[in-house]
């Protein structure tokens, strides 16, 4: 009689190393991929536009002769010149007024720090062609200050189009950053340190330079190169305010969009990515040398009452706060001002937006859509990625590499992004060897997929820190327990990691959400005419001579970051809490 297996029988568990070389191989492939994703969307356009910029208009390679023409036209070179000048002043007074400014937030008695620091931040959720067009309407030919308040009081001409105005514009776009860096630099101090140094009898000053300076001076650096990268690159706020005084980006511009020139537009993206990498390279270089400075056992510094330096430093966080909701508010006014300065009837006829260019609230729409797709995606894709990098055991090459990728996208201005787009995604095949191989990616050109794709790579790094710092806040026990227990590492992914972080996946949508509503400069080159945006449409309108119009788009560019910025911290608020308690539990 022939046996017949039972099919009641129950069939052994899986062997545990089974169960984990099966996840081993899973998060090598999905690492892997990772690199590949990297590969595709950065380091291949990187490449091609590296490749155009050795290339004539016909496509043949002719070496450096398109650099030599670059540096030996004096047009063209001095923009390197005026913006490395333009960068160094706006890195030392963003850093100078930033440093003030969070001395006071983290080392005075200050009342109303947390109004202070929220004033301080608007300028994060305004395009930099705003800050140029509020400059516009208070320095320009007919502006507030220069006609002296209408005649009121004597005007102040400041002479705004070119170097100056480009300093205060982006000094505007790069204080808040420096506020935030040294800030958090200066809140991680151990008061033992203060205490020692007052019993050996040192003064203030003494002090000061003794231990507050050197406590914070990785934070101090990283806030220059910071600082100095966003104002080199950034191309908002000179277009607008450049006059004849011409920089890199607002030439890279004008090379590819106004004379069609694509190849010297990428010698020029060249130019502009060199020392924008030098600094990056710099700044990475110091930050590994930076050693912990609070020990287990710190004291945090609790900042005694002083009437006079309370007072002194209300004064100049009150004067910095004043002139940053001045220069919004006069930007709301203008938008609201019939004619300006001969009509000044409230009203609002500029929002409307018929007559002019730009796409209207067709634009604006597309650029919530837009944010909203990148801080979606963007979010999911940043937060996996930084759990399987740093929660991963083993696989160090990989790890090591996918990490170097991950920091690169730091480096990119968001011009060469979007010019390194155009030569890699809009080519429609590539010759290898002689043999011709269609572009598989070719489709996403003029799409939402490649601006939202541009997005997530322009802002993919400060997301990436964001979450890597959060993962190492937790505790390697949980991925060893459930290891230990044979639960897959998705699965306490999605349980357990998720909910605790769930205020840092938030913080992360929130800054893709709101970058991608105000950037310009990764798009400019992008966008297509069914697929209009609202930041694009200022820049647009601008050009057309339309100021109010254009300053009414970045109002609502304005409202609604703004509007997202205040949803996040109602909802967060209680995820914090509840986010504590369930760690607590778990």
């Amino acid at each position: 009689m022939p046996i017949v297996a039972s099919t009641d029988a129950v069939l052994p568990p899986l062997p545990l190393w089974r169960a984990l070389d099966h996840e081993t191989w899973l998060r090598r492939l999905l690492i892997l991929l990772l690199c590949l994703w990297m590969l595709v969307v950065m380091v291949l356009p990187i490449f091609e536009l590296l490749s155009m910029s050795f290339q004539d208009a016909s496509g043949r390679f002719v070496g450096l002769a398109n650099f030599i023409l670059y540096f030996s036209t004096p047009a063209l070179s001095n923009s390197l010149t005026n913006s490395l000048f333009v960068a160094a002043a706006t890195t030392a007074t963003s850093v100078g007024l930033g440093f003030g400014f969070a001395y006071a937030l983290t080392r005075t008695c200050l009342p109303a720090k947390g109004i202070f620091k929220g004033l301080a931040m608007m300028p994060l959720f305004a395009p930099t062609l705003l800050n140029g067009i509020a400059l516009v309407y208070l320095f320009g030919r007919k502006g507030l200050i220069t006609k002296g308040f209408f005649g009121a009081i004597p005007g102040i001409d400041i002479h705004l189009y070119g170097t100056v105005g480009i300093i205060i514009a982006e000094v505007l776009y790069t204080f808040p950053q420096a506020m935030l860096i040294l800030s958090i630099a200066l809140s991680l101090t151990d008061a033992r340190l203060y205490e020692a140094a007052a019993s050996l009898g040192a003064g203030r000053m003494r002090i000061f330079f003794t231990v507050t300076l050197p406590n914070i001076k990785y934070g101090l650096l990283s806030a220059v190169f910071v600082c100095f990268i966003l104002s080199f690159t950034d191309f908002g706020a000179p277009k607008v305010v450049g006059g004849n005084t011409h920089i890199l980006a607002t030439d890279i511009y004008k090379q590819v969009i106004g004379q069609q020139n694509f190849v010297m537009g990428a010698v020029v993206s060249v130019v502009l990515l060199i020392p924008t990498a030098a600094a990056f390279l710099v700044d990475r270089i110091v930050q590994r040398r930076q050693t912990a400075t609070i020990a287990a056992r710190s004291v945090p510094l609790v900042p005694v009452p002083s009437r006079l330096r309370d007072g002194i430093f209300f004064g100049y966080c009150s004067l910095i706060a004043v002139a940053i909701v001045g220069f919004y508010l006069v930007a709301l006014y203008a938008s609201l001002v019939k004619v300006w300065p001969y009509d000044l009837t409230l009203g609002g006829w500029h929002y409307h937006f018929t007559g002019t260019g730009g796409g209207g609230y067709r634009a604006f729409f597309n650029s919530l859509r837009m944010s909203a797709w990148s801080a979606v995606c963007g979010t999911a894709l940043t937060f996996a990625s930084a759990y399987l990098i740093e929660k991963s055991t083993g696989m160090r090459l990989l790890r090591q590499a996918a990490y170097l990728l991950s920091m690169l996208p730091l480096a990119l201005p968001g011009l060469v992004i979007g010019l390194a787009y155009i030569f890699f995604f809009n080519a429609p095949g590539w010759s290898v060897g002689g043999v011709s191989v269609p572009n598989p990616f070719n489709w996403v050109y003029g799409t939402m997929v490649i601006l939202v794709m541009s997005n997530i790579v322009h802002f993919y790094t400060v997301g990436f820190l964001t979450a890597t710092t959060a993962l190492k806040q937790l505790d390697r026990e949980f991925e060893s327990v459930s290891a230990a227990m044979g639960v897959p590492f998705y699965r306490t992914f999605a349980r357990v990691t998720v909910p605790i972080c769930l205020p840092a996946i938030l913080e992360i949508g929130m800054y893709y959400f709101v970058n991608a509503m105000a950037t310009v400069s990764a798009v400019i080159f992008l966008y297509s005419a069914d697929i209009p945006l609202a930041s694009v449409a200022v820049a647009n309108m601008d050009d057309a001579g339309d100021i109010a119009p254009a300053c009414a788009m970045s109002m609502l560019i304005v409202a609604a970051n703004l509007a997202v910025r205040i949803f996040y911290s109602l909802v967060t608020r209680g995820l914090r809490q509840r986010s504590q308690a369930w760690t607590a539990a778990a």
